[in-house]
């Protein structure tokens, strides 16, 4: 289905319209002094065709299906220069459905509003093929139609209106509204790891979050303050799905329950001298969530009664004391308190299982401190040293009677990172810099997990994000400009953990990550200029595990490489050509040591993506007020991932993508411009 193509004649009718006045309009030369004095306002109608239908491609830009495009943009401004106000009127891409349009009116130091509307497609990426009946809708039944090809896809429509207003006494405020509505379905599931298996479900998105910010400022000399409100309300109109047929039987399943959240703000700044100055910023914010549960809860709940409270304090201070040296520190404080009631939501956790069917509160503080010291030295160095600080503290969960629930984590973990970097002006025409950091992780003792019955469970996994770690990052990079058409630019990232386990037998233990890139550009005339540029990453992360009773190590990799080529050039006074040619490539490794029960003797294969994109691109100008051009893509897509590559949930849908895809896209247009 095409939905662009019914409207394609009628957008071509009122194109010739605009166009013809335009041109009429036009009929005269307009003189420099005109166009440098007016505001440029321009109209660009045509067409463009897709040449296939395609999951990637149009993805985000709606361009999925194969057919002929209506394409249209405007800008339309004017300013009354005896009142001082300007209106601007933009809309950009009308003919397809990634369309914005704004309106505004301002008097420059005065007043001024606006009127946004922005439309946002997804689709997946993923062709399903299904016999699920009632998609798009909360009640679904497995099996209930027969199968075909479905197209899944989500839409962002935002409307944001804005005004800005000066107040006397070098005040201002300003006030946003904005309603975002999203609609569509996307992939999603229900199942268990047992014999039932996996069943393939489309989740209905029917949602709406309005928005609400208001802030007063004002601006002194010195001292510079702002302050206000912002709300945000999120209303799901499809609070559950109801799921018939099938063997899995979890129905009805619950979706994104209502919320809100309220936040207050306060930020400033003051120079306390022509060389220091302090900036703050704190926060105080509130986020509920009483939704009613689908399901009675245990005992007779009815609602979460959620409630989070978050306080944050950013403090800064800058100052140079001498020319030579400057100082820089900043202190940002972020207090997540959960209040949520601990209240029993299921009694069915056994004496052995470390789920108790509580409510376990996720309160968590953070601190993340930075002190930084630059010197000028003679001979065009600068050397730059720095210390940073993060800590953070987790809430330990419990049990109503006080006792320690289930967990893997540790209280409070800290890092710090220690770095420096020197930089010079080697000569005219090359600069060049090293960086160096060195950070430590470590923290409290892992909590011990402990059963419903009291008794001490055993856990020894170390988390990724907890573990002990040693990490040394490098970082090199030169511009150099040899000849005044010539500019070259070289960089390489190196980064190296070590984990301990901290007591425990298992979890990551090392990573690494490197990037190369280099860039280039040459100015082969006046009229014509190339770029080029490449880029490599690779990384690794291997950690130790075990299943049952059997240890095997992954070692997990993946390398990415890039290629780009650019050409502009301008070779009559009328005429503009470009063209860009990109290339990627990732491969992800799986290097597993050991035979896991689970993996048994055959190990998963690599994956591979690679990606080709060109971009070619002309105009000519007719007269200094009217250009047509040219526009053409080329994208080819070529995909190896085997965890979809053959996926099938047990009711028989399968979801699949073509791995090799190849879509070219043509577009003409005709632009007018006048002031």
């Amino acid at each position: 289905m095409k939905p662009h193509a019914t409207k394609l004649p009628a957008l071509t009718a009122i194109a010739v319209a605009v166009l013809t006045a335009c041109g009429v309009a036009q009929a005269a030369e307009v003189d420099e002094v005109t166009r440098a004095s007016k505001p440029e306002s321009t109209v660009m109608v045509g067409v463009g065709s897709v040449s296939r239908d395609n999951q990637r491609f149009g993805q985000y830009s709606g361009l999925v299906d194969s057919g002929v495009y209506g394409l249209f943009d405007v800008t339309l401004a004017n300013r009354d220069d005896t009142t001082g106000t300007t209106f601007i009127f933009t809309g950009r891409n009308l003919g397809l459905s990634t369309r914005d349009i704004r309106l505004e009116h301002s008097r420059q130091g005065d007043w001024g509003y606006f009127v946004e509307f922005n439309q946002i497609p997804r689709y997946s990426q993923y062709v399903v093929n299904t016999g699920l009946s009632g998609i798009g809708t909360g009640n679904l039944t497995i099996n209930g139609d027969t199968l075909r090809d479905v197209q899944l896809m989500t839409e962002r429509k935002i409307l944001t209106v804005g005004l800005d207003k000066t107040l006397p006494s070098n005040l201002d405020v300003q006030v946003r509204v904005r309603h975002e509505q999203k609609t569509g379905s996307r992939i999603f599931g229900r199942g268990t790891t047992g014999a039932s298996g996996f069943e393939f479900l489309a989740e209905p998105i029917d949602s709406a979050n309005p928005q609400l910010e208001a802030t007063l400022g004002y601006t002194g000399e010195r001292l510079q303050l702002s302050g206000g409100y912002y709300g945000s309300w999120y209303n799901n109109h499809n609070p559950g799905l109801n799921v018939s047929g099938g063997t899995v039987g979890i129905s009805p399943i619950g979706l994104p329950p209502d919320n809100e959240s309220h936040q207050l703000h306060l930020a400033g700044g003051y120079s306390f001298s022509p060389t220091t100055r302090g900036t703050f910023k704190l926060s105080h914010a509130r986020a509920l969530q009483n939704d009613s549960f689908i399901v009675a809860a245990l005992p007779g709940n009815s609602s979460l009664d959620g409630r989070i409270d978050v306080t944050q304090l950013q403090l800064g201070l800058s100052a140079r004391p001498t020319p030579k040296l400057s100082l820089l520190a900043n202190l940002r404080y972020e207090d997540r308190d959960d209040k949520t009631p601990v209240r029993l939501y299921s009694s069915l956790a056994g004496a052995t299982s470390t789920f108790n069917g509580f409510y376990e509160p996720r309160s968590i503080t953070r601190t993340d401190s930075k002190m930084e010291a630059g010197y000028r030295l003679p001979n065009g160095f600068h050397l730059t040293g720095g210390v940073d600080l993060n800590i953070t503290e987790r809430a330990v969960p419990y049990w109503l009677g006080g006792a320690l629930a289930s967990v893997s984590t540790r209280e409070k973990t800290e890092e710090t990172t220690l770095r420096l970097k020197l930089r010079r002006s080697l000569s005219e025409t090359i600069n060049g810099s090293i960086a160096y950091a060195h950070s430590n992780r470590d923290g409290s003792d892992y909590l011990t997990t402990v059963l419903n019955n009291g008794t001490t469970g055993s856990n020894l996994l170390s988390p990724l994000h907890l573990a002990d770690r040693e990490r040394d990052l490098l970082r090199l990079a030169v511009d150099w400009t040899p000849t005044e058409p010539l500019s070259l630019q070289f960089t390489v990232d190196a980064s190296k953990d070590q984990y301990s386990y901290g007591g425990r037998s298992f979890g990551p233990s090392s990573g690494r990550a490197r990037l190369y890139s280099a860039d280039a550009s040459y100015a082969f005339s006046d009229k014509w200029r190339g770029t080029v540029w490449l880029s490599r990453n690779e990384t690794e992360a291997a950690q130790l595990t075990q299943e049952a009773t059997t240890p095997w190590t992954a070692d997990l990799r993946d390398r990415g490489d890039a290629v780009g080529i650019g050409v502009r050039g301008k070779p009559t006074r009328k005429l503009e050509f470009g063209a860009d040619l990109q290339r990627t490539r990732d491969r992800g490794e799986y290097r597993i040591e050991g035979t896991p029960p689970v993996v048994g003797t055959t190990l998963p294969p690599d994956t591979h993506y690679r990606v080709t994109r060109l971009k070619l691109s002309g105009k000519y100008a007719l007269r200094k007020d009217a250009t047509v051009g040219v526009n053409y893509f080329y994208e080819y897509w070529n995909i190896d991932d085997w965890t979809w590559s053959t996926w099938t949930y047990t009711d028989g849908t399968r979801l699949t993508q073509e791995p090799r895809q190849t879509t070219h896209f043509i577009g003409a247009y005709v632009q007018l411009r006048w002031w």
